[in-house]
């Protein structure tokens, strides 16, 4: 007898169920990080649009996991009258194939992709943000 899940009936999560992923892969990250994302937008979307991937060089709808869009500290962090808020992009089926191929969990991965697209707009370096990923899952 096999002590493995069964996995017959699971099916992979909707998009409503990927955004309260990524809500609470948010609200789990320290408070001094999340600060500095105060009005930051998370959508989550089942890829990124024409545009996003012609922006990006992307050469296939599959390249690109996530995406921050906006003003971070590294780039003066002042926000001007008018301006969009700074929001993320998690992408659905690319983070869902990502996962398919590697060795761990979907919530450790929406939490690496979302601290990973926020991190490098406020300028943190990458053990900046190993360190507040490691925060998030303690």
């Amino acid at each position: 007898m096999s002590t493995s899940p069964d996995w017959t009936g699971a099916r992979a999560p909707d998009l409503a169920a990927f955004e309260d992923m990524a809500h609470a892969a948010f609200a789990n990250l320290p408070l001094a990080f999340r600060n500095l994302c105060a009005g930051l937008l998370i959508h989550v979307e089942d890829f990124p649009d024409e545009e996003t991937l012609g922006e990006m060089g992307c050469e296939s709808e599959f390249d690109l996991l996530g995406l921050f869009r906006g003003i971070g500290l590294a780039q003066g962090g002042e926000a001007a009258t008018g301006q969009m808020p700074n929001q993320v992009w998690l992408y659905r089926r690319p983070l869902l194939d990502y996962w398919a191929e590697h060795d761990e969990t979907l919530g450790h991965l929406v939490t690496h992709v979302l601290v990973h697209e926020i991190g490098h707009h406020f300028g943190l370096s990458d053990a900046d943000m190993e360190a507040i990923e490691a925060a998030a899952e303690s």
